[in-house]
């Protein structure tokens, strides 16, 4: 080993210790813990957030169900306004359209027949009534010859008698056969009827179909394009952009290729803490400032809460609350998708005691007080009425009670002198 390699390890070892004995002299120095004394007055709280504008009502346009893939020929494009009653969507509707013309001509077919059996039935029903005029003469005349036998001789009489009997037995067939034709010709019209009520539905349902292939906005808005997730045959890569859906693009029944967005009336959307959930009721009301223009502050009302937490996928240790905000007015800037920051109005709590939040530690499950003594630091618990950003309203202490706000029980605390006591005066805790 050379001489500068042993000078440097010797250096390296002299400081090493000096860093190890003054690391010691810091930890085994005695420092003061900072309190602070329990606050008594008016304590007005605040709970903070952050929430995106959203509007109230959405619509998703959803390719109708027709058995198979459709192209769309017309796509308004994203952020477009629109009024109620615009094509925002339309798809190829060739196949449609012959089904259209095809029905149309199943149905003048329909027509036809039915016209033409209406018109076979009027002449059947006159020869039928001729050909019964006839057979009834022909039995009056054998009446009338029969009513005479007493005149004629017993031959000639057996003969009208035999000429009455057949004249009687044709009418009674004839009038059998007429109205077996007539039920005939009746149940052949009802199935010509029901072959063009067929035909007449068939064209309903392909006009019907044409039209459900152009999406007409129900109100007044504008529209958010999707992206088209089959632009690459259904392979997704990591990173890959994919593109909107756009006229020429093929799709499937059932896949949502847009937004229509309600512009008339948004709201916010924003997530609670736990630990704010208690100081947050509906019907509160809270300040909305705007990180686009923050010149602009608007008013607004909590109109609901959700009643269980959720957890979020990349934060599963912190459990938050969905809250939903009424905006009162309006303002040509405060669209959806602008982010806002929230300032709720809190409770008020009058001849309330208070400390700073750091001040409260869980002990044993309870929220505990570290309060100082002639000997040192007593542990006292506590009951905490309400929790904030900075302070907790808590209840069993006296006022002016000195409290600590770094835990005595530890080894290690940080320098820094003792906090001054604030006005009992109205403030407000954040």
């Amino acid at each position: 080993m050379t001489t500068r390699s042993i000078v440097i390890v010797l250096a390296l070892v002299v400081v090493s210790g000096a860093i190890a004995a003054g690391w010691w002299r810091f930890t085994s120095v005695e420092r003061p813990i900072p309190t602070i004394p329990v606050q008594h007055g008016r304590v007005e709280t605040r709970v903070h957030a952050l929430g995106d504008v959203r509007a109230a009502r959405t619509l998703p346009m959803v390719v109708p169900p027709m058995g198979g893939q459709l192209t769309i020929i017309g796509l308004v494009e994203s952020g477009t306004p629109f009024r109620a009653g615009d094509v925002v969507v339309e798809f190829d509707a060739a196949d449609q359209e012959f089904a259209l013309e095809q029905a149309t001509f199943d149905l003048r077919l329909a027509d036809q027949e039915v016209t033409k059996a209406q018109a076979e039935a009027t002449v059947q029903s006159a020869d039928d009534e001729l050909a019964l005029l006839d057979a009834r003469f022909a039995v009056r005349r054998a009446e009338l010859d029969a009513s005479a036998n007493e005149l004629v001789g017993a031959i000639e009489a057996q003969r009208n008698l035999l000429l009455l009997a057949e004249a009687r037995s044709q009418l009674a067939s004839l009038e059998q056969d007429v109205k077996t034709r007539r039920q005939t010709s009746t149940a052949s019209a009802d199935v010509l009827r029901e072959k063009r009520n067929k035909a007449q539905l068939s064209v309903m349902v392909a006009q019907r179909t044409i039209d459900n292939l152009r999406i007409r906005a129900p109100f007044d808005g504008f529209v958010s394009v999707r992206q088209n997730m089959m632009a690459l045959g259904g392979v997704v890569f990591y990173g890959a952009v994919m593109p909107d859906f756009r006229p020429g693009d093929t799709t499937f029944p059932g896949t949502i290729i847009a937004e229509l967005i309600d512009t008339s009336r948004v709201e916010v959307a924003a997530k609670l803490a736990e630990r704010d959930r208690a100081s947050v009721s509906q019907g509160q009301r809270v300040e909305i400032l705007v990180d686009a223009t923050p010149e602009v502050r608007l008013q607004g009302m909590v109109r609901s809460i959700s009643a269980a937490a959720s957890r979020e996928m990349f934060n599963s240790g912190t459990p938050r609350f969905d809250i939903a905000f009424d905006i009162q007015g309006s303002d040509p800037h405060v669209r959806p998708g602008v982010s806002v920051a929230l300032t709720i109005q809190g409770p008020v709590f009058d001849d309330a005691l208070d400390v700073p939040r750091a001040a409260v530690f869980e002990v044993s499950g309870q929220p505990t007080v570290y309060v100082r003594t002639a000997s040192g630091f007593e542990p006292k618990t506590v009951t905490v009425r309400v929790r904030t950003d900075t302070v907790a309203v808590i209840e069993g202490l006296d006022p002016g009670v000195e409290v600590a706000l770094v835990n005595p029980s530890l080894g290690a605390h940080r320098t820094e002198p003792a906090a001054p006591a604030r006005p009992v005066t109205s403030r407000a805790a954040r």
